[in-house]
């Protein structure tokens, strides 16, 4: 199996979990992870699974990532593509502001538009979005997170086959 993961990042935290991913897929398969910057439709060829990740920048991800998953072909990942989205994002209980639960219910986080703008283009989701809890705005990540990238990717590995 051929894994592309596409990342973006403000901090170097969404980026630690992509290379967690990364490096989590293991022989017979193959992953690569290329900055949404670096990103060219091209690198879809041979792609079984694309995995997307971007910060949660204002409830959303970021403006390169958006335009990224805007400008891919209607249909640049329909013939069996299997496909996941992620985010990094501060934790509700360590922030403890109820303005900001009420933000994110109205408006959520990075991972579910990635993961909506990934079907729209035929992507197959293989599961849920998941997320990434930094310490703070600007990070690090919150002990842990990167085991959980790796569990994550072995359960990405276990549903795209």
């Amino acid at each position: 199996m051929k894994v592309l993961i596409v990342y973006d990042s403000i901090f170097g935290n969404t980026e630690k979990v992509a290379f967690a991913l990364r490096d989590a897929v293991g022989a017979p398969h193959e992953a690569s992870a290329v900055q949404v910057a670096q990103f060219s439709p091209k690198m879809l060829a041979g792609v079984d699974l694309l995995v997307v990740g971007s910060p949660t920048r204002a409830f959303r991800p970021t403006p390169a990532t958006t335009s990224l998953l805007k400008s891919l072909a209607s249909d640049a990942l329909a013939g069996g593509i299997g496909t996941a989205a992620f985010d990094t994002r501060v934790s509700l209980e360590d922030v403890n502001s109820k303005f900001l639960n009420f933000m994110v219910s109205l408006f959520g986080y990075a991972a579910k538009p990635i993961d909506k703008a990934l079907a729209k283009h035929g992507g197959t989701s293989v599961c849920q979005p998941a997320w990434f809890i930094v310490k703070d705005k600007e990070g690090p990540l919150k002990e842990g997170e990167l085991d959980h990238a790796a569990n994550w990717m072995g359960e990405l590995l276990a549903s795209a086959t």
